[in-house]
């Protein structure tokens, strides 16, 4: 990710992630005078796809830079919960969204912007022989796996119950992307990660197709939040998600329509 955004993430770290944002429609009609930052709390799965959308949007609107901060769902929730600053907050999973409508946190009604779904990744060469789910269950299997209550967590549980299968974990990550890190670093046989983070990685992976991964189907919601500094720039960023560039990039990261 860019500097701007590895920033970022060290001030979220110290409980005071501080992004701003941008405004929509037409640039010389919509953007305020002077500079502004967006602050968009975003799925760690979002990662990639949510760098591109953000650059699409600062090049429409000269003066506004877009900054993210990037995790678990479960955490940024927490963060917004506790008055961490933010304009948009999209999340990867409907129930995640629901806690900050919950608690007044959001302006308006999330909308839905992606699908996504797990896929199963192994080391390039596949040390473990791995070509199904209950291979990578199996005892002796070093399977790593998002923890129960972040999204993909969820969803990981979702499968196990489709699949008839009991998964027992070596570890049990705070997001996806610390799921993708043990497998490409070797630290596991197997992980449960989101089609779109197997897509991402590439050759850094090897994917084995799950048979019954559309039991477990995340909804991403997208909102501007009630207190954000820069309400009519957030809700043109989220505009622009939904909008045919922002489907356009998301599509080609691997997430489906919502």
């Amino acid at each position: 990710m860019r500097a701007r955004t590895t920033a970022l993430l060290a001030l979220a770290a110290a409980s005071a992630p501080m992004m701003t944002g941008c405004t929509g429609g037409s640039a010389a009609q919509d953007t305020p005078a002077g500079d502004v930052t967006l602050t968009v709390f975003a799925a760690a799965s979002l990662t990639d796809a949510f760098e591109q959308i953000g650059e699409d949007f600062e090049a429409e609107h000269p003066g506004v830079t877009v900054r993210f901060n990037v995790a678990g769902s479960s955490d940024l929730v927490q963060q917004i919960i506790a008055g961490a600053p933010a304009d948009v907050f999209a999340s990867a999973d409907v129930p995640t969204m629901d806690r900050a409508v919950g608690a007044g946190a959001v302006s308006g009604a999330p909308r839905p912007f992606a699908t996504n779904v797990l896929t199963l990744v192994t080391p390039p060469d596949n040390p473990a022989g791995i070509t199904s789910l209950a291979d990578a269950a199996a005892e002796g299997v070093n399977l790593v796996a998002c923890a129960p209550q972040v999204p993909c967590g969820q969803a990981t549980a979702a499968l196990a119950r489709a699949s008839g299968l009991a998964l027992d974990p070596v570890s049990e990550e705070s997001s996806v992307t610390d799921v993708l890190g043990k497998v490409t670093s070797g630290e596991a046989d197997a992980g449960l990660v989101y089609v779109t983070d197997a897509t991402r990685a590439g050759d850094a992976v090897h994917t084995v197709d799950l048979e019954h991964a559309r039991s477990a189907v995340n909804t991403y919601p997208i909102a501007a939040l009630a207190e954000a500094e820069h309400p009519g720039p957030a809700d043109a960023f989220v505009e622009h998600v939904l909008g045919a560039q922002g489907q356009e990039v998301l599509g080609h990261a691997g997430f489906g329509h919502p």
